[in-house]
């Protein structure tokens, strides 16, 4: 595979977002036992042409062998690393209603380098249950606890009502990356606050779009 070193310019946001589809399909064929792929193969299977793959690939290092193509297994493994599968991230989710609820049940964190570790929430209902073997603690204890505790990411499944202030309280005691599915595009004044705002209307509406459009 030869020496991958993430390089320091600024990789584009679209690369990115291509990396966990990568990263996906790689896992794909490793189950289907599938030792090798050359770039165009890859791009057939993922409607990604194959000058697109490479260049993409180039931004963190060489990968693949003029002639061979790409070790399956190597690969998977570099896209993982660079994806940061292999370490650990410590969460929490603020709202364990429905959404955070199935969350807790159904999401792979751990197949992903995610480890959540509590849920906090303002309903007596909830408060001092278990989901999963996660407890749930009330969200008037949150400062405490991340005081306490290495929490590297904030999930929020809570009524965009509250969404922004309850991020801004969160970034006031340090957390630096949330992923919201409040539908609301939370901000922060400050540069080093990561959001990864999940919609899920808009791929309803991309869906609909299809729909109509086939």
């Amino acid at each position: 595979m030869g020496e991958n070193i993430l390089r320091k310019e600024k990789i584009s946001d679209a690369v990115i977002r291509r990396l966990p589809r990568y990263y996906r399909q790689l896992t794909d064929l490793c189950v289907r036992g599938i030792v090798r792929v050359s770039s165009r193969t890859l791009g057939d299977e993922m409607g990604i042409t194959a000058s697109q793959i490479r260049q993409d690939f180039s931004c963190f290092g060489e990968f693949g062998q003029q002639g061979y193509g790409y070790h399956v297994e190597e690969l998977r493994t570099e896209i993982g690393r660079i994806l940061g599968v292999d370490q650990n991230h410590r969460m929490i989710i603020i709202g364990a209603g429905h959404l955070g609820h199935a969350l807790l049940r159904n999401f792979p964190f751990s197949q992903n380098g995610f480890s959540v570790d509590a849920a906090f929430d303002v309903s007596p209902a909830v408060i001092g249950s278990y989901i999963n073997g996660k407890p749930v603690y009330a969200m008037s204890g949150v400062e405490e606890y991340l005081s306490e505790n290495i929490v590297d990411v904030v999930a929020l499944t809570i009524p965009q009502s509250v969404a922004q202030e309850t991020a801004d309280r969160l970034i006031a005691v340090g957390v630096r990356a949330f992923w919201n599915f409040t539908n609301v595009e939370l901000v922060s004044t400050n540069p080093n606050v990561i959001f990864e705002n999940i919609h899920f209307a808009d791929s309803l509406l991309t869906l609909g779009y299809r729909i109509a459009h086939r």
